[in-house]
């Protein structure tokens, strides 16, 4: 294929724009730090809402929506959250014309406007759990945006619940980052993620605890894929949300929230795309299969269709290009541009061998395959597939972690990728000291994997890395 993209090795971030625009994925908005997500992208995005929404209705959340609006004063309850959120929010001063009597926030999170209605709707311990959950817009002012990554506004799930009980709260933050996000970025996405505890200075603003899903890019970088946080009882003590015990006494709920966003689409380009483009898991590629006509006549096009509905019939997301009045050349590199994981070519030669052509885009290999088994190929092209890019995602992580005993070995190891290192060894002064350098403790996790309740659990190791 001729050079469609600057390479990865020659310029990362030069690459992942190339590829956003040549794949025509997405687009600069007018106003700086927004972005248009043109149809290729947001279909995508389709598919990973989809998928999150039935693993959080599978929880036991409930869809709902609040106001974009939000009363500057109910920022101002929670003294970290607005603390912690300053320097992003946007502020409207006027509308209508006329100077507003309180100024209203763009919505950069909604605990507090949420917490308000909360208050409201939770009367007794009958009223518990209140799982909620919401698509929506949020806007945080971005200084340095970078489209899916860091924009000023991007689309997220957010959920919000309240419980009786610190540890119903923390029992269900922690089944959210496992049952929903973990299980969507390794098993559709194909992130291998590291799923850990952040540290004080990384926890969200106005929670207790923080949790973490971390996924290492194809430049060794990592990227926060998604998290979930215990607020404790401080949203529940400002917005006085307050329930009825069963002993009869008035309590104060537990509440959590937890959201993925857009960036999830930056991160599936940076760790599955190649230079050729993006490659999208077939699980949650929005067309798993592309029938090509190569040229028509000979019955080609007629042969294309059926293979179409043949697919289509098999549970397949396909897709027919038969416009055969653009080169066939152009059309495949587009194809690969957008990483749909398996190409059907028809065309006359292979036709009358009693053949099609099947390539994979997970290794590039072509195949030619006798019509009647072309189902049956791609079937087992994308299973094969859908594991291949973990896999491959999998290998690059353990290839570029390095274990160290050192904070200046760690500080070193993050130049190339991620540094395994004793939390002890780096504590919190070691932790400012390396945010000097550009470099984060991106998560704390026990020495057998699992997620610690908190950092001054014994033993913890830290995962430091540079990151987006």
């Amino acid at each position: 294929m001729a050079r469609v993209l600057t390479p990865r090795a020659e310029d990362f971030p030069r690459w992942y724009q190339d590829l956003i625009a040549k794949a025509k994925l997405a687009d600069n908005g007018p106003v700086r730090g927004t972005m248009v997500i043109r149809p290729a992208g947001y279909a995508i995005w389709e598919r990973m809402q989809a998928e999150m929404d039935a693993r959080i209705k599978a929880a036991g959340a409930e869809n709902a929506y609040f106001p974009l609006f939000i009363p500057e004063s109910y920022l101002k309850r929670e003294a970290q959250h607005v603390e912690g959120f300053s320097p992003e929010l946007a502020v409207v001063t006027h509308g209508g014309g006329k100077q507003l009597a309180e100024p209203v926030v763009v919505r950069p999170t909604s605990e507090t406007v949420i917490g308000e209605f909360m208050a409201k709707w939770i009367d007794s311990y009958r009223d518990l759990p209140l799982l909620l959950n919401q698509w929506a817009n949020v806007v945080r002012w971005e200084l340095r945006p970078r489209i899916f990554l860091r924009t000023s506004e991007f689309l997220w799930q957010e959920g919000h619940t309240a419980h009786a009980t610190r540890s119903d709260a923390r029992a269900y933050a922690r089944r959210i980052l496992h049952e929903a996000y973990e299980d969507l970025m390794v098993n559709v996405l194909g992130i291998p993620v590291v799923v850990g505890l952040k540290t004080a200075r990384e926890r969200f603003a106005g929670a207790t605890a923080t949790y973490t899903c971390e996924g290492m890019m194809g430049d060794g970088k990592a990227l926060q894929m998604g998290t979930s946080h215990e607020l404790g009882q401080n949203f529940a003590k400002a917005f006085d949300i307050t329930y009825s015990s069963a002993e009869g006494g008035r309590e104060h709920v537990w509440t959590t929230s937890w959201g993925t966003s857009t960036r999830m689409l930056g991160g599936l380009i940076m760790c599955h795309g190649d230079d050729n483009g993006l490659r999208v898991p077939p699980k949650l590629a929005p067309v798993q299969a592309y029938v090509m006509v190569v040229k028509d006549g000979e019955g080609v096009g007629e042969a294309a269709t059926k293979l179409r509905d043949a697919l289509r019939d098999a549970g397949v997301r396909v897709a027919l290009d038969d416009r055969t009045d653009t080169p066939f050349g152009r059309r495949a590199v587009d194809a690969e541009l957008r990483g749909y994981p398996v190409r059907v070519e028809v065309g006359p030669r292979d036709l009358a061998a009693g053949n099609a052509v099947v390539v994979r885009r997970t290794d590039g290999s072509k195949a030619p395959t006798p019509v009647a088994d072309v189902v049956g190929a791609v079937l087992a092209a994308l299973e094969a597939d859908q594991q291949a890019l973990h896999d491959q995602a999998l290998a690059h992580r353990e290839s570029r972690t390095i274990e160290v005993a050192t904070l200046a070995e760690a500080i070193e190891a993050a130049a190339t990728g991620w540094a395994r290192v004793p939390w002890s060894a780096v504590g919190v002064q070691g932790e400012a000291e390396a945010n000097g350098q550009g470099v984060t403790v991106r998560c704390l996790l026990r020495a057998d994997g699992s997620v610690p309740d908190s950092e001054d659990e014994p033993d913890l190791v830290a995962i430091l890395a540079r990151a987006y």
